[in-house]
């Protein structure tokens, strides 16, 4: 028999022929079923009758009070049994997401996937769950992977995480890393940058901590002089201000800057050294506990949007 719930709901949703039909079948006999039904056994009766016109064929073969499914009747059980086992799971499934317009979703992101891509993931999100919390913070790559690692944070989106046990890596893209300068810049023209090019001119560099630093000082450590530095910032926002209205030149991959690049006001230019090739944005979760019902909704978003919009930002 079906769980209360969906005994319920398949009140509605099935014919009472076919439930009572179930009913005396289990039951072996006509007025067991009314018991267990709580309805009169002429009425049970009088479907089942019903059913077997329906069908053309005799369902059961009546002994007395008693009733014994024949060759028909068994056939048409055991697809009333399939389908309500196919229904009770899908009344389990239906409350699963009866249960998302509550919930809490703890988010970890870097800066650049703030800015415009993380917006929206949680828009969509909230179109179809706007009952859920998202609570969001924004911190450095390594910040973020903590976050994550120490239960702070259901889902992060980063760059380059650690190689963790405790961190799963569940989708990941590369980025190049490029130089961003105004079209006027002296180094606007050039079809190839590397990254001492750019340190010929003020630059502002990303801060200690974030991943765009540690690959650029992969490269920086093997440029002679190049310790010289404009400025250093924790905030892409920061040196994307700069690069406008100071002349500098900034790094960072595309994620992010896609309001400047479309409005003309900065350009972007890859950067040939090799290090720089694959700036590796993730999407990470715990491996040490599974997501709940909301985060793992939100997971599957996430990861559904950025599968949409990567392939354009690749192309800009």
């Amino acid at each position: 028999m079906l769980s209360g719930r969906a005994q319920d709901l398949s009140r509605n949703l099935y014919s009472p022929a076919m439930r009572y039909f179930l009913a005396a079948a289990e039951a072996g006999s006509i007025r067991a079923a009314s018991r267990e039904l709580n309805v009169a056994s002429s009425a049970v009766n009088r479907q089942i009758l019903w059913l077997e016109e329906a069908l053309g064929l005799q369902l059961f073969d009546r002994v007395g009070r008693r009733i014994r499914l024949s060759q028909a009747g068994e056939l048409l059980l055991a697809h009333i049994r399939r389908t309500y086992s196919d229904f009770e799971g899908t009344v389990a499934e239906l409350d699963a997401l009866k249960g998302l317009r509550r919930g809490t979703v703890s988010i970890a992101s870097v800066e650049s996937v703030s800015e415009k891509l993380l917006p929206s993931v949680i828009g969509s999100f909230r179109k179809s769950y706007p009952g859920i919390h998202v609570n969001v913070s924004i911190s450095s790559s390594q910040e973020a992977a903590r976050k994550v690692e120490a239960a702070e944070a259901d889902v992060g989106f980063t760059f380059d995480p650690p190689d963790a046990s405790a961190l799963t890596v569940a989708f990941q893209h590369d980025l190049v890393i490029g130089a961003l300068m105004t079209p006027d810049h002296p180094l606007s023209g050039q079809s190839k940058l590397c990254l001492q090019d750019c340190l010929a001119f003020p630059v502002a560099l990303p801060a200690e901590g974030l991943s765009l630093r540690t690959r650029i000082d992969l490269v920086r450590s093997h440029i002679p002089g190049a310790s010289r530095t404009y400025v250093e910032a924790n905030s892409l926002r920061l040196m994307r201000a700069l690069a406008k209205e100071e002349g500098v030149i900034g790094f960072q991959t595309l994620i992010g800057c896609e309001d400047d690049l479309a409005a003309g006001t900065l350009i972007f230019k890859p950067l040939t050294d090799a290090p720089l090739q694959a700036d590796r944005l993730c999407v990470i979760t715990s491996s040490l506990r599974a997501l709940a019902l909301a985060p793992g909704m939100f997971f599957d978003h996430a990861v559904l949007v950025l599968k949409d919009h990567l392939p354009a930002i690749d192309a800009i």
